[in-house]
């Protein structure tokens, strides 16, 4: 599987002008094959939370810069959606950027505290927040169905998201749906990306920790092969942060050398979105073009 190079900018204590232009320095530049973003609801600061963009409709609002490419989230927090209204952005998005799977799906099970009690939101024990997982990615999968575009459309008992004669019309224009990308770091959520998901995404709390990766992988190698599933087609997706400074992009560049070696099929490059488009364009300057030469 060739090597995808990809950027990421997080919508935490950022403008959307500042997005807005650092994406469409993204599409000038050239030679990124994916776009990120992460999902949160503040900036994460447990004593004085700060400011975040809502990451679904911030992506549509930037598709349009990055066109041929594949965008998607790193990933969207499952606790904050119901999986149908989901599966209908999910559409969108899909249409938005042509299809053939250049809209990611990427999922998580949620986890950060201070983002769900503050505004009302439950975060259940985490072994439920992995069972509902499962069972939204089920959801996804059966809406994303041909059966789903029209009556009756499709039935399916659950004790969290069960659909009674759902249908999802329009239907997505990649068939089956836009790949599901999965954030799971644990067995559970392991062996869930090896049945269901395109691919897994390393966390960025673990960003450039080459051995922390290395073990991810070699379970998701484990459980693929507890499926009989070929791991030629899965994606294991890693990523590296860059800073403001030269020292931290060669910092992420030697990371991301070593990521590559442990197997990672997708590198992505964050970038510190409030610094703008000129973080993004040192990043691919001393980052991308350097990794490119090397793999190709």
């Amino acid at each position: 599987m060739p090597l995808r190079i990809s950027f990421k900018t997080s919508p935490q204590r950022v403008g959307w002008a500042t997005l807005d232009a650092t994406w469409a320095l993204a599409g000038q530049l050239g030679g990124f094959d994916g776009a990120w973003m992460n999902d949160h609801l503040t900036d994460m600061d447990p004593v004085s939370p700060g400011p975040s963009l809502e990451a679904l409709t911030l992506l549509a609002t930037l598709v349009h810069h990055v066109p041929g490419i594949r965008v998607g989230h790193g990933v969207l927090s499952n606790t904050f959606r119901h999986p149908v209204l989901l599966a209908k952005a999910a559409v969108v998005l899909d249409h938005a950027t042509g299809g053939e799977g250049r809209f990611a799906l990427g999922l998580g099970a949620g986890w950060f505290e201070g983002e769900h009690e503050p505004f009302g939101i439950a975060l259940p024990p985490i072994g439920e927040r992995i069972d509902r997982l499962i069972s939204a990615v089920e959801v996804l999968t059966l809406l994303f169905s041909p059966e789903a575009a029209a009556t009756p459309g499709v039935t399916r008992p659950d004790p969290f998201y069960p659909l009674a004669g759902a249908v999802n019309a329009p239907p997505p224009l990649t068939p089956g749906g836009p790949p599901i990308f999965l954030g799971g770091q644990k067995p559970r959520g392991i062996a869930l990306a090896a049945r269901r998901a395109a691919g897994w995404l390393l966390t960025g709390t673990e960003a450039g920790n080459v051995d922390y990766f290395s073990d991810r992988r070699d379970a998701i190698l484990r459980a693929l092969d507890a499926v009989r599933r070929d791991p030629a087609g899965f994606e294991i997706v890693g990523q590296v942060h860059t800073g403001a400074d030269a020292s931290s992009r060669a910092r992420a560049l030697a990371q991301a050398r070593e990521l590559v070696a442990a197997g990672a099929t997708e590198m992505v490059i964050g970038v510190p979105a409030a610094l703008g488009p000129r973080a993004l364009e040192d990043a691919h300057r001393e980052v991308l073009l350097p990794l490119r030469a090397e793999r190709g």
